[in-house]
């Protein structure tokens, strides 16, 4: 059984990052199981508790994948496109004969073995939910990182999420390299009246 799930979708920076993770159910021993009781969607987990189920679930699934798309690529592809096809390429990475694919939410097309859909599967699959929980950990991780590099947004608390701090960030120093620009947020409209202003006064000036 694989399972994939993304991370970062809905944010105005950084990466998406996506994660899957097969599960050969014959092989796991009852001290797996135990191990993965208290797996859920990743939302629904404490910073913490995900950092202690990461390498748990690096040490019983059978494989794992982690595709990453920065935020270039998002603007390029678009959001939904740059999506599927980081979920199709984590699970082609794990997938094998036998198996089944399992994606929360969004169908993957053309993986070329059986894949379903799941609505809200990283909260009713293990497979898919050890995938959120890879994904959003691995991206958590970079964007804290991050933050020592573009200083002054403080991706390390909300990991390049639309929170009112992010915004406050963005009206006083701008975009660092790492927002996507093709994002259709309130957070941007500011800049762009600002620079539409300033493109006047510099077309008056001349």
């Amino acid at each position: 059984m694989a399972g994939a799930d993304e991370a970062g979708r809905g944010c105005l920076a950084g990466p998406l990052v996506a994660a899957a993770v097969l599960f050969d159910l014959e092989r796991l021993t009852a001290a797996d199981v135990r191990a993965l009781g208290t797996l859920n969607d990743s939302k629904q987990h404490s910073p913490a508790a995900r950092a202690e189920l990461f390498p748990i679930i690096l040490r019983v699934a059978a494989k794992v994948a982690i595709v990453s798309r920065c935020a270039r690529g998002i603007d390029g592809r678009g959001l939904h496109v740059t999506n599927l096809a980081a979920l199709r390429d984590a699970l082609a990475r794990v997938a094998c004969e036998g198996c089944v694919c399992l994606s929360d939410g969004f169908p993957v097309r053309a993986l070329g073995y059986r894949q379903q859909a799941v609505v809200g599967g990283d909260s009713k699959s293990a497979a898919i939910a050890a995938a959120s929980v890879i994904a959003k950990e691995t991206r958590d991780r970079y964007m804290r990182r991050a933050d020592a590099k573009h200083p002054g947004w403080e991706f390390a608390e909300h990991v390049g999420y639309s929170t009112p701090e992010h915004r406050d960030a963005i009206e006083r120093l701008g975009v660092s390299p790492l927002h996507r620009l093709s994002f259709q947020s309130a957070a941007y409209q500011q800049l762009a009246l600002e620079s539409a202003f300033e493109m006047l006064d510099a077309h008056q000036a001349s």
